[in-house]
């Protein structure tokens, strides 16, 4: 048989056939005296096998390990590896497809999703209006909270996302609790003012300090945090928020530390 035939016998391309003949997983036959190969069914048997071992998922690699007398692996062995592989796989499907539906179910999808069910339920409450909170639907303060939690529910470990979502969750589970978060963030945007850049020795950076510690579980900050360390993440932090804001912060984190002593 010409490659093409065998290509055709088989159900697979010509392109497959010589790639196999590089991988060394079928072997050249000889050439005849015009230059063309001459397969014979051998050839046909092996690559009917090498086809059907692929459409079970093995890999090339794998396949050649089946293929070699002297590979030390029989069939079952490598099918059984590949049948606990394809149940991992599927479970973390299951997994994946589980969350997407809680997700998709709760009607509450954050701009900042997907998050965690956990956060997704903070942001709800955080949304939460009250009737003595003045703060705009469109808070940027607000925002950048959410993709600060957002991070935090990202990089976390999944004891302290739990951690972290506990208590964040337990600090605004009541509707005046909502209310001084809205405070905070309103007195904080007020701090962004690019026309007239509000100094850090105003007495409203405190004022926003202090409202701002007032919503912070000083647990939220774990022993030794480092409130004033130079580290490359604290300075790009800080660089977020016009320089009014990032003293409010500072100022906060400080009392926050404080208190807990």
């Amino acid at each position: 048989m010409r490659i093409g035939e065998l290509a055709e016998t088989v159900g697979v391309t010509t392109r497959t056939v010589r790639h196999y003949h590089q991988l060394g997983l079928l072997p050249e036959p000889e050439r005849r005296s015009n230059g063309y190969r001459d397969y014979g069914l051998r050839h046909a048997v092996v690559l009917a096998r090498i086809r059907r071992l692929t459409e079970l998922g093995l890999g090339l690699t794998e396949v050649r390990d089946v293929l070699a007398d002297d590979a030390g692996r029989d069939l079952v062995e490598v099918l059984t590896e590949l049948d606990e592989d394809l149940a991992r796989q599927e479970s973390a499907i299951r997994e994946r497809r589980a969350r997407l539906r809680t997700l998709l179910d709760s009607g509450e999808l954050p701009a900042e999703g997907p998050v965690s069910p956990e956060l997704t339920a903070v942001f709800s409450e955080l949304t939460h209006t009250s009737t003595t909170s003045t703060l705009p639907a469109d808070s940027p303060m607000a925002a950048k909270d959410r993709e600060m939690l957002a991070l935090l529910d990202t990089v976390a470990t999944p004891a302290e996302r739990a951690r972290i979502m506990d208590l964040v969750g337990s600090a605004v589970a009541t509707p005046d609790a909502v209310a001084r978060a809205h405070e905070a963030y309103a007195l904080l945007d007020a701090l962004a003012d690019t026309e007239h850049p509000v100094d850090p020795a105003d007495p409203r950076v405190d004022e926003a300090a202090r409202a701002l510690a007032a919503c912070v579980p000083a647990a939220l900050l774990p022993e030794g945090s480092p409130v004033d360390q130079d580290s490359g993440f604290l300075r790009a932090f800080y660089a977020d928020f016009a320089p009014a804001q990032a003293e409010a912060i500072r100022r906060m984190l400080r009392l926050v530390t404080r208190g807990r002593a």
